[in-house]
């Protein structure tokens, strides 16, 4: 289960790029989570995914 709090989520995510995945798609077909449903809540945050550092900034 992917945190409901955007702030949590950003670090969850990032840690899994970081550490697992080489792409947020790899990921979230891992995880059998929804690729725009994360892209989205982040952006509610000001954040926004960076393919080539492989983390939300």
């Amino acid at each position: 289960m992917i945190p409901k709090d955007p702030v949590m989520l950003l670090s969850f995510v990032n840690l899994k790029l970081r550490d697992y995945y080489g792409s947020l798609e790899k990921m979230c077909d891992d995880l059998d989570i929804s690729e725009s449903e994360i892209v989205d809540k982040l952006a509610t945050i000001d954040y926004h995914y960076d393919k080539e550092k492989n983390q939300f900034v």
